[in-house]
């Protein structure tokens, strides 16, 4: 038979085919699917040497051995080179036929192992994402047959069972799962769990196992299908037990405070309200107490926060061995409690305010160092006070903070009458701010006399404040709730500003007047206080010497090496310096002697007992002595009659001031009454003029 006998054959079939002759090992026919594999014309290809197309040592010495007639057959895997020389991979099966009975030809055939071996790869590929995958989770994986053989499980998941090594290596499937069964806390409840889902292939479900280890699993169930049949079952294991104990944490850390331990401001809220419904039933009462621990940030400043730490804990320490196990201390700041006394009257809220005031009371030991502390308590009652805990709060912090203004280390009942006084400061500290910004501050200024002949000394700058709504506001009612927030050192420089401009007037008129201007504690205390006077003076063109500063005792005492300092640079720049309401503080004569002070003040408070009261002839008496053995002036304030007068000019006193001359006046007025005073001698030195900061007379 020829080629084109072969042909209609060769091409029905549906791989690549081509026949070889034994003798000669050419190829005698092929058909369409091998010329498009090798990419050769049929014409190119038959009679060629099918050593040509496949050139694998197997193929050289298979076709040798056909040659010489001892091989009749070969199926193998081998390489096929194509017209362009790329060799692709193919599998071949030889075999040897007998068109005639004396003429036998080699059928080859070839079949394209591409696709095969690109799915294979594709497989491998994904199998092995699949494994990466598996192993990389957080979950442990277990994966059965339907008849409960272990196909696959990852390490996560041996290492949450616990499983040894032996077991896994040894692939035994009923090892596994009885070590499996012998971890479960409850055998009988995990074993009855796995007939049921044994018993129904398509089951899904979640269950939570406790192990033996302490391990608390979620076990996941999913059935394995393929094509619409179940093949199958998936386990995934997830650990607990982490999460358990952070979700404890975090409830701990929601519910308590950190450093003490003691439930927070969230947990009494769920409390109380527990509490009020029951109130609201069964009409009992309870009380609130806001603790606050006085003095604490000087303790906490003093041996550091670490320490102040301590100091907390072993206070709370005290309050809480002071309450009964109904009860709830919360810590709700850094240094402030809340007690919730349950179903206690005013009573019992008195007699465990004393017990806790007692406790805080007795000596700390903190890191060897000994010292005392107390507390300040407000006291809040339901329902009187209040419905709700923040308004029971709001009242008892109230009360508390009525304790500190009154010397602290002691508590008080909240009053209606607290929150009226407390709205009325908010309400004003509002409209003296607003007044700032309005330009509603005024400058009066009060005449100091020469008790010897009349003449104008000096004035002192008095702030005046009036309000559209408030009307006239005295300087004590403001100036004390400026010096609380703040605001004092805005009013100080304000009147430190104007009362030199003002000064500056009566200079550049021919009228040189000294003003003497009040200081706050906390505008003395301000580190740029000296360069602002300094720049406030040198801005203004103001002598130096017409500017008199007053300072209360006080300021000079808290920090007496510092303000010595801050006092010789203000004498540097020339002005004068003068201790307002001497008497009223705790002066020491020692620190006295060594300020550059020119000038003392007696306070009204001395003044208006005069002649009569003994106990004040003997205060002003030893008061101008002292002044005279220590070369200063004295001005002696409100004084209202010509005995007081008398008296104080009988004692030697240089100078007064007080409504017997005149109040504060506007600086139109003090001109005119000015006009009214006996002239300066022309040697004399120039009228001194007073201007008062922020702790203004209240005159």
């Amino acid at each position: 038979m020829n080629a084109a006998t072969w042909a209609p054959m060769l091409d029905a079939l549906v791989e690549a085919i081509c026949l070889v002759d034994p003798t000669r090992l050419r190829i005698v026919a092929v058909n369409r699917i091998l010329l498009t594999l090798v990419g050769l014309p049929g014409e190119e290809l038959v009679d060629k040497p099918i050593i040509e197309l496949t050139s694998s040592p197997e193929d050289m010495y298979f076709w040798e051995d056909v040659a010489a007639g001892l091989s009749h057959s070969i199926h193998s895997d081998t390489l096929l080179r194509c017209v362009d020389g790329v060799a692709i991979p193919v599998e071949r099966k030889v075999t040897r036929i007998w068109p005639t009975a004396d003429a036998p030809l080699f059928l080859v055939g070839l079949r394209d192992l591409r696709p095969q071996r690109q799915a294979e790869e594709a497989l491998e590929e994904r199998m092995a994402e699949l494994r990466a995958t598996l192993e990389s989770t957080g979950d442990g994986i277990l994966v059965t047959d339907i008849a409960g053989a272990v196909r696959h499980c990852n390490r996560r998941f041996a290492e949450l069972w616990a499983i040894p090594a032996d077991v896994l290596e040894s692939h035994n499937d009923q090892a596994l799962l009885a070590h499996l069964s012998h971890c479960v806390q409850d055998q009988a409840a995990y074993q009855e769990r796995l007939q049921a889902i044994d018993g129904d292939p398509a089951c899904e479900g979640t269950d939570v196992l406790l192990l033996r280890s302490g391990r608390m699993l979620e076990r996941v169930t999913l059935p394995q299908t393929s094509r619409g049949r179940v093949v199958g079952r998936v386990y995934s294991f997830r650990d607990l037990t982490e999460r358990l104990d952070a979700q404890k944490r975090i409830e701990k850390l929601a519910y308590t405070d950190v450093l003490t331990g003691l439930p927070n401001r969230l947990l009494l809220g769920q409390r109380v309200a527990l509490a009020l419904r029951n109130a609201q039933r069964n009409g009992a009462t309870f009380a609130i107490m806001f603790i606050d621990l006085d003095r604490f940030k000087n303790i906490n400043d003093s041996l550091g926060q670490e320490l102040g730490n301590q100091v907390l804990i072993e206070a709370a320490s005290r309050i809480q061995k002071n309450l009964r196990e109904v009860d709830t201390l919360s810590r709700v700041g850094g240094d402030e409690f809340v007690v919730f006394l349950q179903e206690a009257d005013g009573l019992g809220a008195e007699v465990v305010a004393r017990r806790i005031l007692q406790s805080l009371g007795l000596p700390f030991h903190v890191d060897q160092v000994n010292f005392s502390m107390g507390c300040s308590i407000g006291v809040a009652m339901y329902p009187e006070d209040g419905r709700t805990l923040d308004t029971l709060i709001q009242c008892a912090d109230t009360a508390m903070h009525r304790v500190k203004e009154h010397g602290r280390g002691n508590f008080r009942f909240f009053q209606p009458q607290m929150n009226v006084d407390l709205l009325s400061r908010m309400k004003m500290d509002h409209a003296m701010r607003q007044a700032m910004e309005l330009n509603r501050f005024r400058l009066h200024y009060q005449p100091q006399i020469s008790l010897w002949d009349g003449r104008l000394l000096g004035v002192e700058a008095l702030v005046r404040w009036c309000d559209p709504e408030l009307g006239n506001v005295p300087p004590s009612s403001f100036i004390p709730l400026a010096e609380e927030s703040g605001f004092i050192i805005a009013i100080g420089n304000w009147v430190m500003a104007e009362a030199v401009r003002q000064a500056v007037v009566w200079q550049q008129a021919g009228r040189p007047v000294v003003i003497s201007v009040n200081v706050s504690a906390l505008q003395f205390q301000q580190t740029d206080f000296v360069d602002r006077v300094a720049n406030t003076l040198q801005t203004a063109g103001l002598d130096p010497a017409l500017l008199e500063l007053e300072l209360t005792e006080s300021i000079l005492i808290q920090d007496a090496n510092d303000a010595l300092e801050r006092l010789h640079a203000l004498a540097r720049l020339g002005l004068s310096l003068a201790i307002d309401d001497f008497g009223t503080g705790y002066s020491s004569l020692a620190y006295l002697k060594k300020f550059p002070i020119s000038k003392l003040k007696i306070d009204r408070a001395f003044v208006m007992g005069l002649p009569q009261d003994e106990g004040d002839r003997a205060i002003v008496g030893a008061t101008i002595a002292m002044a005279r053995a220590l070369k200063l002036s004295v001005v002696a304030e409100g004084v209202e009659t010509r005995e007081q007068r008398d008296f104080l000019r009988g004692l030697q006193c240089e100078s007064f001031q007080g409504f017997l001359c005149s109040p504060g006046l506007p600086a139109h007025e003090l001109e005119r009454l000015c006009e009214t005073l006996p002239r300066p001698d022309a040697a004399a030195a120039p009228v001194r003029t007073a201007p008062t900061t922020g702790a203004a007379s209240t005159v």
